[in-house]
């Protein structure tokens, strides 16, 4: 069985817990936004008895456009992360995209999250890990888009070797199918699974539609919002142990990838919905 613990929140993943919720910001734009979508969504969980992670990027690196908004940086993001973690008291999770930030944003997040286009990246991933395991946390791992779900053995057997207790989350998060365009095979979701880790869903970059958003004429990406709860259910219903989702008070003034995520307002119905079907799954 696969289950895997941050024993400093009394929160697991895996086989036979509770669905863990992953959920936030796209990006950090101030911490008052953070602390009033993380307020929010610490509610609805602790109201479904949901484990709960508060979730934003201090930098988003690989925007389409160089004009792209990515972020207050690592330092300044770190910060806010900080104290929505002391203010709210929920563990916090972000990504990192070079070397020399894991030990930094290992001190500050619980989970540790490898972008998707870098899952592939040895001395990151090695990094991170080694980072990770000494700050007690545990790495959430992006399935790349272009990797077959069973590639994921590569990962997995890398920070195994570098690292000396299981502490690897895999999330699936759609497949490339041609241009501007993902797919999900919930599939996938077992095939990880059989390598003994913990997988959760990115139901919002799920339906991105890379590059493609007509309303910037393709120096942004695109969205299909509706299909966030899809994907989500879909994957629950298939055992994903965790939900990766991103809320906005107002989606469409977020300040990257508002079509793709959801209103706040629609949280607990979805999240209510999810706790549900993870519960029939386990039951089954």
């Amino acid at each position: 069985m696969a289950v895997l613990k941050l024993d400093r929140w009394n929160l697991a993943i895996g086989d036979g817990q509770p669905l863990m919720v992953i959920a936030g910001l796209n990006v950090l734009e101030d911490v008052d936004l953070a602390l009033e979508v993380g307020r929010h969504l610490k509610a609805v969980c602790a109201d479904l008895g949901l484990p709960y992670v508060f979730k934003a990027s201090f930098d988003k690196a690989n925007r389409s456009s160089i004009y792209s908004y990515r972020g207050p940086g690592l330092e300044a993001g770190l910060q806010m992360l900080a104290e929505v973690k002391a203010q709210l008291a929920v563990p916090i999770a972000t990504d990192l995209h070079e070397v020399v930030q894991a030990e930094p944003v290992a001190a500050v997040a619980d989970l540790v999250q490898i972008p998707a286009f870098l899952c592939r990246q040895t001395d990151l991933v090695i990094a991170a890990a080694r980072a990770t395991e000494a700050a007690g946390g545990l790495l959430h791992v992006k399935k790349g888009q272009f990797l077959a779900p069973w590639d994921c053995r590569n990962i997995v057997d890398k920070i195994n070797e570098a690292v000396s207790r299981p502490l690897t989350v895999l999330c699936e998060r759609g497949a490339s199918f041609g241009y501007n365009n993902l797919v999900v095979d919930m599939l996938a979701i077992e095939e990880m699974k059989q390598l003994g880790v913990p997988v959760t869903i990115d139901a919002t970059h799920a339906v991105q539609l890379p590059g493609a958003d007509p309303k910037s004429n393709s120096t942004t990406t695109g969205g299909r919002r509706s299909g966030v709860p899809i994907i989500a259910k879909a994957a629950v219903a298939a055992g994903a142990d965790g939900v990766f989702l991103e809320f906005h008070p107002e989606p469409e003034k977020a300040r990257c990838d508002g079509p793709s995520c959801l209103p706040l307002a629609e949280a607990k119905a979805l999240l209510t919905t999810l706790k549900a079907l993870h519960g029939v799954v386990a039951s089954a």
